[in-house]
């Protein structure tokens, strides 16, 4: 079997090969991606795939929850590599592609391999389920504080839309395309290997009057980061989104949700507001356009958060799905606002 450690840096990816012993096959060079550069890495994968005598493995960490998705929607195997299994990681950045590889070939069977279905998380859902609800007391003070929300007050039938992962594409430029079209505001949650490169899409999304929040810089799990670690991953965003009179948007949103108690005692420490969701149409799991469309309509109620998608992944099916999501709560009589837009919650 021929593995890949896929890992990832400040900037960028680096992508190491490796084979089990006696296997005799050709051996494969190592190669290194820039952050725009994923399709390519993507391509490249899929190339050696082709090519390969026997059956390649990629293999993520916990803290790169960017490139999975686009792996498998191509078709390719991807397992996942825990803290346990792996040295200890720098303060920004995976552990190496080579310990990433070497874990795959020492013991593939102690790595879950990922799905569609739960992406990154394969094998830890109820883990990180169980790992949110403890942390309901942490966040408490949080929320008292208006410094911690999930939805606006419930009393008027206004939504604010939100976009997570990207930029990405051609997907986060069809969505600024159709929210243009309606001129309805969203908030897109950028994750900041995603932004680095692609300040025109960013500019694009705050002279179009959205706002630009932090998403970390490598979609990490938070569970699995030390408290210098989400630290770095929400500076380092931080400095490569737009500003607002020289200050960024202070909003944040941890990747598929994730905290527990210590992680949300660290986010109390920085100067950021976190945003989760009431209404999640699961369009990662790539459901038709209809289908999350009408996910969308049933869950939605007075002062949502609406979660959908414009990066990790194909978008295709959550573009085609957002004017029908806009027009059908329009229909209902929903107004689109900004999230400093919702009134707090009661």
């Amino acid at each position: 079997m021929l593995y890949a450690g896929v890992a990832w840096h400040s900037s960028g990816y680096e992508v190491v090969f490796s084979r089990d012993a006696g296997s005799g096959g050709a051996p494969v060079p190592s190669a290194r991606f820039g952050p725009s550069e994923r399709d390519a890495l993507v391509a490249h994968l899929r190339s050696v795939a082709d090519h390969a005598d026997d059956e390649l493995v990629s293999v993520v960490d916990s803290t790169n929850g960017i490139i999975d998705g686009l792996l498998m929607a191509v078709g390719l195997r991807v397992h996942r590599a825990d803290p346990w299994s792996l040295p200890e990681r720098p303060v920004l950045g995976s552990v190496g592609a080579a310990d990433l590889a070497e874990a795959a070939r020492r013991d593939l069977a102690r790595l879950d391999r990922l799905t569609i279905d739960d992406g990154t998380l394969t094998g830890r859902v109820t883990e990180q389920l169980a790992t949110m609800n403890r942390s309901a007391a942490a966040e408490a003070p949080l929320r008292a504080a208006g410094r911690w929300f999930t939805h606006g007050a419930r009393d008027e039938r206004v939504v604010a839309l939100t976009f997570d992962d990207g930029p990405q594409p051609p997907y986060t430029g069809q969505v600024l395309d159709i929210l243009d079209h309606y001129g309805v505001p969203a908030t897109f949650f950028c994750v900041g290997l995603n932004a680095l490169e692609r300040s025109k899409d960013t500019d694009r999304m705050m002279a179009a009057g959205h706002t630009v929040a932090n998403h970390t810089w490598s979609h990490a799990y938070l569970p699995d980061l030390t408290r210098d670690q989400l630290r770095e991953q929400l500076a380092r965003t931080f400095e490569v989104l737009p500003r607002i009179d020289g200050e960024p948007v202070r909003y944040f949103r941890p990747p598929y949700g994730s905290r527990s108690p210590e992680v949300v005692g660290w986010l109390g420490e920085e100067d950021v507001t976190t945003v989760t969701w009431d209404v999640d149409a699961e369009d990662w799991t790539l459901p038709s356009p209809e289908k999350i469309a009408a996910d969308v309509l049933r869950k939605t109620e007075p002062g949502s958060v609406i979660l959908l998608h414009d990066g990790g992944g194909d978008r295709s099916r959550t573009v085609a799905s957002v004017p029908l999501v806009i027009e059908g709560l329009q229909e209902r009589g929903y107004r689109f606002v900004l999230l400093d837009e919702l009134k707090p919650a009661i």
